[in-house]
């Protein structure tokens, strides 16, 4: 068994996740398989995310490949996370997570109906035909929001309160709901927001608009094989517990899943860790690199065990539902956290002495990202306590 200490896998990750200088690309849909897939439960992750791998892409490149280009699109999968994926990625993301997803919110909502009585008849057949109902109309208008489909189907209209037992339940009409089952089905798509690009007020269209024959249908175990077979690569070496933790399913799934793929076991200081057969060899250190990653960037979160990246400072750059603040990184290692003031400032505190060399990189980020951002000001969703100290 080979033993892959932490020093290469930070090297692997400067290189496949196209944070050292020479890996920086300007291909906004290459830079997303890179990391397989980026966060999108905030906006402006998936816009800085992009941002801190390329070298002269702007927030305009990412919206091109997002509603022009149509090489990208947003959708629920592993952990029923909001992704950005590139859509080749589409079918395998949708048959290994999005269907199953897409089944439990269907009898979750059905359920919900039962109990509120709204319904005469079969609820599943009656929430099936809203579904399509509104899919037609989506069709129709070619983009919409919620509230303008709500005015071509109107039962979406339909009030229900989900918690009558509880004192801060209220009823809620079903738009949004059946909005999530058509979504996860891969039905429909979340479009270009109202607003900048870091806004999270989005307008729906058909998934039509960017596959013109909807979603191909791969059967679960190859669709579960290639996004495994994926990740392996970006995130690999890695022990079995981050893989099932980062698609969410069950250790028997990902088990069978592995059965299907030539890997190999590796010591990573005392656990064993697994990598794609044909990429065991040792992958050299890049050029020295800084970078400063948004909150929920694909790299802290792609794994559990994240002691060899990131030391003592999880109280500091971690909420307490375990999302990752926006981190500062030098040579593979978190060393600190960042933050964007209300007037624009990008202030960051480091949280280890990290040297002059590694200082000034760091410096030449932050100004990169200053720059990034242009007028548009955010607050990541998740706030952490270094971003509120940094922010106070």
């Amino acid at each position: 068994m080979r033993s892959i200490d932490a020093a290469e896998r930070r090297a692997r990750l400067g290189v496949r996740h196209r944070l050292a200088p020479g890996m920086r690309g300007d291909d906004v849909a290459e830079v997303v398989r890179s990391l397989v897939v980026l966060h999108a439960t905030d906006p402006a992750t998936v816009f800085l995310s992009v941002g801190a791998r390329t070298r002269a892409a702007t927030p305009a490149h990412v919206e091109q490949a997002l509603y022009e280009d149509r090489s990208l699109l947003r959708m629920l999968a592993m952990r029923r996370t909001m992704f950005v994926a590139p859509v080749d990625l589409v079918p395998a993301l949708q048959a290994s997570c999005a269907d199953a997803l897409a089944e439990k919110q269907r009898r979750t909502y059905g359920r919900f109906l039962e109990q509120a009585g709204v319904v005469d008849g079969d609820v599943r057949a009656w929430l099936a035909d809203v579904e399509d109902e509104t899919h037609k109309a989506l069709l129709s208008r070619g983009a919409a929001t919620g509230a303008q489909l709500s005015k071509d189907v109107p039962r979406l209209r339909t009030q229900v309160n989900p918690a009558p037992e509880k004192s801060y339940s209220r009823p809620t009409s079903i738009t949004t709901w059946v909005l999530v089952i058509l979504g996860a089905e891969g039905r429909i798509v979340r479009g270009r927001p109202n607003g900048s690009w870091a806004s999270s007020q989005y307008t729906w269209a058909p998934v039509e608009s960017w596959l013109p024959d909807g979603v191909p249908t791969l059967p679960v175990d190859a669709a579960r094989a290639e996004l495994v077979r994926k990740w392996l690569y970006a995130f690999g070496p890695a022990p079995i517990a981050d893989i099932k933790w980062w698609t969410g399913w069950t250790l028997g799934e990902i088990r069978k899943t592995l059965a299907q793929l030539d890997v190999v076991e590796v010591d990573l200081d005392g656990t064993t860790g697994l990598l794609l057969a044909d990429d065991a060899e040792p992958v050299a250190a890049p050029e020295p690199w800084a970078a400063l990653l948004p909150a929920l960037d694909p790299t802290p979160m792609g794994w559990q065990s994240r002691d060899w990246y990131l030391g003592p400072h999880a109280p500091a750059l971690f909420d307490r539902n375990g999302n990752i603040g926006p981190s500062i990184w030098w040579n593979g290692r978190i060393v600190g956290g960042w933050a964007q003031r209300k007037d624009g400032e990008i202030a960051y505190r480091l949280l280890e002495d990290v040297g002059s060399d590694a200082l000034a990189m760091i410096e030449a980020e932050a100004a990169r990202t200053n720059a990034w951002f242009g007028d548009v000001r955010t607050i990541p969703r998740f706030r952490t306590p270094l971003q509120r100290e940094l922010t106070a």
